[in-house]
């Protein structure tokens, strides 16, 4: 007997399939999959769905780690995946998905179920680093993150210290100044 994934898309059975089992309540959609009603979301569900649209030598991180994590509510519209420098990852043609390659440590990487992740501390310091706009949804995300990370602004600051030769640390010190500094009930 062969076992259907909990987590399914068009290669376990035909979209259109999916699609009415989904109009017949047996599924919801997670991204671009399908899940059983009765499976809770979570962060397992989440990167599970991820790993099914990409190789497995990609890492979520950025919008997609803070989703994977439970810190939004909805993925990205287009995903933040990186890879480390000796993955040779390939630019994405997809409009769903952008791929930079990085330097990463082991320890800015967590596994749920199988699919790499960057930690909260990695995906607050690329976010602040990164973002090409640094707004309240952004504040949101830094904040839920460190929030859940039970991490503090000393932390992530002596974490963006220790770290040599990175691009764009004034821009993280501001943008993490301003997310620790703004009421919770702004924030969330």
């Amino acid at each position: 007997m062969t076992r259907l994934s909990p987590v399914l898309d068009a290669t376990d059975l035909p979209i259109a399939e999916l699609w009415a089992a989904r109009l017949d309540g047996e599924l919801f959609t997670l991204d671009d999959c399908f899940l059983p009603v009765d499976l809770p979301e979570g962060s397992l569900t989440r990167a599970l769905a991820v790993s099914r649209q990409w190789p497995q030598r990609l890492i979520a991180e950025q919008r997609t780690a803070a989703w994977i994590w439970g810190v939004t509510d909805d993925p990205p519209r287009r995903h933040e995946l990186c890879a480390s420098l000796g993955a040779r990852a390939r630019p994405s043609n997809s409009r769903r998905v952008t791929v930079r390659e990085v330097v990463i440590d082991d320890d800015d990487i967590a596994t749920i179920g199988g699919v790499r992740v960057t930690t909260p501390l990695r995906s607050i310091l690329d976010l602040t680093r990164f973002s090409q706009t640094f707004e309240r949804s952004e504040l949101t995300i830094v904040r839920a993150l460190a929030d859940m990370a039970a991490l503090g602004l000393d932390d992530v600051e002596t974490a963006l210290d220790t770290r040599r030769n990175l691009p764009n640390k004034r821009r993280a010190r501001e943008r993490l100044r301003a997310a620790f500094s703004a009421p919770t009930d702004d924030v969330g």
